[in-house]
């Protein structure tokens, strides 16, 4: 049976990093959500607006689509994915057989810092608010795990896999 795994937080949380660290440890098959998005995203992102849901759908559901598919292929899968409300884990759960979450959440200080320092990527940190302000945290019904966003990179990935793994 396949797994799927989606590391998910606001911008700046170190989804990417982690989903990566996840990826390495368990051989499981990876993307970065952002890639799928498409140009018209990227270019209201790019210039500081945030998407609406009728932005989203699309995009979660084309995610959805590459976990199906990797899982009808027999791999298993963790996406790094924003996947801020729960009507979009929704969406992502309607593609493979089961996933589960990965929240890397905590002090927006620390987020803010990282945001600060990033280069080269199109989600200005002007939009951090407007993201925190969509989230919406798991719930107790909702598969996954919650980690502090202050731990390493490689530390929240161990912890990841650990937890997960008690959750079978």
């Amino acid at each position: 049976m396949t797994r799927h795994i989606v590391v998910m937080g606001v911008s700046g949380c170190g989804k990417t990093t982690v989903a990566r660290r996840i990826a390495a440890l368990t051989g499981f098959a990876f993307a970065e959500a952002d890639e799928f998005h498409s140009e018209a995203n990227v270019s209201k992102m790019h210039g500081g607006v945030p998407l609406t849901d009728d932005d989203r759908w699309p995009w979660l559901r084309s995610l959805a689509d590459w976990m199906a598919q990797r899982a009808a292929d027999g791999q298993s899968t963790v996406v790094a994915c924003s996947a801020l409300r729960r009507s979009y884990r929704e969406v992502l759960s309607e593609g493979p057989p089961s996933v589960t979450f990965v929240h890397l959440d905590g002090n927006l200080d620390t987020i803010r810092q990282r945001l600060s320092h990033r280069r080269g990527h199109y989600m200005p940190a002007s939009l951090l608010d407007s993201q925190v302000a969509t989230l919406e945290g798991l719930q107790p019904d909702e598969p996954g795990i919650v980690l502090d966003v202050d731990l390493p990179p490689g530390t929240l990935a161990q912890l990841a896999v650990q937890r997960l793994d008690a959750l079978r």
